[in-house]
């Protein structure tokens, strides 16, 4: 039995968007690339190989996405605890002791962006905020030592 993937609505669609945009986009376009450079042989083509390499990118990936999407559960965020920290919550913490705010969206795995603050249920963060509640404080062990976070508010 496989291991459901946890996914955000959100998270769900953009998935299902970059499937159908790899399957009716990307891998004609790619398919045309192939043939196209087929003209000038096959020995050091680059054009060629390239092209290959993309191509077996864009099959891996739509594989992955086909295997995600098999086996989704969807967090129902209407039905989220509005108190304790879940997947699926976006929370505010207070960095201690200097104060800087910051947001992080505990998501499913398959939609983590870090750089947009959404973050994994595995990531040391989310691991120690889990089940947290408002003004609780948050102790997380990183490279650079322990940092500390008190958790503002839950959304």
């Amino acid at each position: 039995m496989r291991k459901k993937q946890s996914l955000t609505a959100t998270g769900l669609a953009k998935l299902r968007d970059e499937l159908d945009d790899l399957k009716n986009v990307k891998r004609k376009e790619v398919i045309a690339r192939v043939k196209a450079s087929r003209c000038f042989g096959f020995i050091e083509n680059t054009d060629y190989q390239t092209a290959r390499e993309d191509q077996g990118f864009i099959e891996g990936r739509i594989l992955t996405l086909e295997n995600i999407l098999r086996n989704v559960e969807v967090i129902d965020q209407s039905k989220l605890n509005e108190k304790i920290i879940e997947i699926g919550h976006t929370v505010l913490v207070r960095e201690l002791p200097n104060g800087e705010n910051e947001t992080f969206s505990i998501v499913g795995s398959a939609e983590v962006d870090p750089l947009e603050g959404k973050i994994s249920p595995e990531s040391p963060i989310a691991k120690e905020m889990l089940g947290k509640q408002v003004g609780d404080e948050v102790k997380v062990k990183t490279p650079n030592g322990v940092m500390l976070f008190l958790i503002v508010s839950i959304s």
